[in-house]
């Protein structure tokens, strides 16, 4: 009798709790993964918190942050029951396999990652944390035997990273790591912030993804706009988001040169797409205690998970006699 043996396709992700999430976030990775985790046998999504460190170092702020991260995550529609949901924090082996990782990866080769280089060209003074990102991301996706991993555009030399990684150490020690392939969203162009430039919190100029109705209103009045033309190019680039092409061309036809007007438009149609999640959201962060009882279930599966690849692993290195 013949058995085939049919590897199962995993996806995995990890986000940093770097605070509270904006509708660039949203559009540009979060609403990929509740899109995506229907198609994959098993979706892995983990908080980076370790990651997180090499700009967050306040106890409650990241406390909070990790809470917080996980009620965002279930309010946009993760389903606990089919995403495994957990803590990089929670499972040693990260660290473990990305000290294996370093021993084999020359300073050389980390030196050609964008983050380093950008930051050095900044003349910012860098951490070991921030050199060393590319190879605790190489342990975080080669751990679980992931398939696929979801990246923006930016991040797709880090994956390019963790592939050569478990190349090399494939060709050392024998193979043990599946190789990812990066899910790029083409379709995916960058959202605008308030200024017209990318929305980012370090430009200050975000929608939160789970604003008020009247923060939505306040926010939307600062939208920068030129007075050039009959349209708003920062309105109504933000507000594709919303509503389609198709449907935007009478509004915009009809209060031609309105900008007030189309302002007002554009927050009542962000209010009405958030506050179905606002109120999930608001009803989900009343159970404290079962969302943490959702982050230990994961942590149980992702640990069971890691021990296994760790222990082979270490019996690859010649460390268990």
């Amino acid at each position: 009798m013949l058995l085939l043996l049919v590897m199962k396709e995993r996806m995995l992700s990890g986000v940093k709790p770097s605070g509270r999430p904006h509708i660039g976030n949203y559009f540009g990775a979060m609403r990929q993964f509740v899109e995506l985790q229907s198609e994959y046998d098993e979706v892995f999504i983990f908080i980076a918190d370790y990651h997180a460190l090499n700009t967050l170092q306040n106890r409650e702020e990241m406390r909070q942050n990790i809470l917080d991260l996980i009620i965002d995550y279930l309010a946009i529609g993760l389903d606990s029951k089919n995403v495994v949901l957990y803590q990089q924090s929670r499972i040693s082996a990260h660290t473990e396999l990305a000290w294996v990782f370093d021993t084999i990866v020359q300073m050389g080769y980390l030196k050609r990652a964008h983050a380093y280089k950008d930051a050095e060209a900044k003349g910012v003074d860098i951490n070991v944390g921030t050199f060393n990102y590319p190879i605790l991301m190489a342990a975080d996706i080669l751990l679980y035997d992931a398939t696929a991993v979801p990246v923006g555009k930016d991040q797709k030399q880090h994956l390019e990273f963790t592939r050569d990684i478990a190349e090399k150490f494939n060709k050392i020690y024998g193979d043990i790591f599946t190789l990812p392939e990066s899910i790029i969203v083409e379709s995916v162009e960058t959202v605008p912030g308030l200024d017209g430039r990318k929305m980012s919190k370090s430009y200050d100029n975000t929608i939160p993804l789970f604003a008020s109705r009247e923060e939505i209103e306040r926010l939307v009045k600062k939208i920068v706009t030129d007075s050039s033309g009959d349209r708003p190019e920062n309105v109504y680039a933000l507000h594709k988001l919303f509503k389609s092409e198709e449907e935007l061309a009478p509004i915009y036809e009809e209060y031609k040169g309105k900008y007030g007007e189309l302002k007002r438009i554009l927050a009542e149609d962000v209010d009405a797409f958030i506050a179905p999640m606002r109120e999930r959201r608001a009803e989900i962060a009343k159970d404290v205690e079962g969302v943490k009882e959702i982050l230990d279930n994961g942590a149980n599966i992702a640990h069971e998970l890691a021990d296994a690849k760790m222990q082979l692993v270490r019996d690859r290195l010649g460390v268990v006699l």
